[in-house]
């Protein structure tokens, strides 16, 4: 009976033994367990930041994105504006131009006849001259009066051929200044 006592009591403090080690055990893997919880709950924490981090960048992206092309579209009227402009200014330049050289072509063509004109004029005027000058005594007072009113033609003559000449000068400055205008016209970027 003894050595059974012994024996069951042995056993026993085996199992309290045992026990203590189980529960040692135990109280290792709930503060394991504790830790495990904790660090969920930070990631949990921390990934609830960054997903709200996330919709606020991605918002704030959108917006942005919208701002940009309002501007980009605004920017693109502005552009589409300063060329309708510069196309209606560069037609109206063109359609002077063009009648400045029809007038500078009609004033070449005007002094061309007045040109032919007045050496057709000297022409016959040297050939009634040198007519004049075989002709009898008695007609030298004729001849002298048809001489002066020749040269006075000659001067009138002269006179407006001088004027034409002018006009074409003047029109040829003003067709250098149209050319000088349009060069400068055609070598701005936006109208390029």
């Amino acid at each position: 009976g003894v050595f059974l006592y012994n024996h069951l009591q042995q056993k026993v403090r085996n199992a309290e033994a045992l026990a203590q080690k189980y529960k040692q055990q135990q109280e290792a893997l709930s503060a394991q367990l504790q830790v495990v919880y904790e660090h969920r709950s930070r990631l949990e924490r921390s990934l609830q930041k960054e997903r709200g981090e996330h919709k606020k960048t991605k918002e704030d992206f959108l917006v942005y994105k919208l701002e940009a092309q309002e501007a980009l579209n605004k920017e693109k009227q502005d552009s589409m504006n300063r060329y309708g402009a510069l196309s209606s200014q560069h037609k109206i330049l063109k359609n002077q131009h063009d009648d400045v050289k029809k007038q500078l072509l009609d004033l070449q063509l005007q002094h061309n006849s007045l040109k032919l004109e007045h050496r057709k004029t000297l022409e016959t005027h040297s050939q009634k001259y040198a007519q004049l000058q075989q002709e009898k005594d008695s007609e030298v007072t004729n001849l002298q009066d048809t001489v002066f009113k020749l040269r006075e033609e000659s001067k009138l003559l002269r006179k407006a051929h001088q004027e034409v000449h002018s006009q074409l000068l003047n029109a040829q400055a003003q067709m250098e200044e149209f050319r000088q205008l349009k060069e400068a016209l055609q070598k701005m970027p936006g109208l390029r």
